[in-house]
């Protein structure tokens, strides 16, 4: 049986200025969130870009196709309501970061992983005073306390729909540091990205494609990249 979806209601979606930031409108309705909220945008640019994931809706509503609605969905529904736990889940990556834990071997494996992350340990260190140990194989490392309180300053200050969307660039890159170089304009979405696959780009070059894999890593990477454009929106 095909998934049932909701019939488009309106012809024209629009934004309009709310209390408190912006609204879709569609055609003078205003959306709301799945909890029935208002659905009030931070800023304008925000709201014109999930205005235009509504209007680009053909017959059926399709949810997949509207990353940016999902993630403010998320933000008032979901990341408001427990705003210090999920700062406090995301900070924890800090101490389990992708770029800590190198390989073993072999030889260009390793030295690629150092090329490519340690100069963001390095910026980790320079821009939040945080320097994290680096460790081989998959054994934890304890990372110094006073360093991960420093990368989690930043994460507790965060509101609610710049959390929900940072949130996608940590736990799907699982790293708190690339996150951050995101965020704060240190890399590229793309080039993070990049540096969050080393391993299963490494382990391709040496055995090949998996389709199923490589289409799980396509879903990843969109959602990663929506995640990037959704905090970009927000100013």
């Amino acid at each position: 049986m095909s998934e049932w979806k909701a019939k488009r209601f309106w012809k024209e979606a629009n934004v309009a200025p709310a209390e408190g930031g912006w609204q879709v409108l569609l055609d003078a309705r205003p959306v709301r969130t799945p909890a029935k909220a208002p659905l009030v945008l931070p800023t304008q640019a925000l709201a014109e870009a999930l205005a235009a994931e509504w209007q680009a809706q053909e017959e059926r509503i399709d949810p997949g196709s509207m990353p940016l609605t999902r993630t403010a969905n998320s933000a008032l529904d979901k990341v408001a309501v427990q705003r210090a736990e999920v700062a406090q889940m995301l900070a924890a990556y800090g101490g389990s970061d992708l770029l800590c834990y190198r390989a073993e071997r072999p030889a260009e494996l390793i030295a690629r992983q150092a090329s490519e992350w340690d100069s963001l340990l390095d910026w980790a260190e320079e821009r939040h005073g945080a320097r994290l140990v680096t460790a081989t194989g998959v054994m934890p490392v304890a990372q110094d306390a006073a360093a991960l309180e420093r990368l989690a300053a930043p994460v507790f200050a965060m509101e609610p729909f710049a959390l929900a969307a940072f949130h996608d660039l940590v736990a799907l890159s699982g790293s708190l540091v690339l996150a951050l170089a995101v965020v704060e304009r240190r890399l590229e979405p793309q080039e993070a990205w990049r540096l969050s696959r080393l391993d299963e780009d490494w382990q391709i070059e040496q055995w090949g494609d998996d389709e199923e894999a490589e289409a799980m890593a396509r879903v990843k990477r969109a959602a990663f990249l929506d995640a990037a454009r959704f905090w970009a929106l927000l100013g």
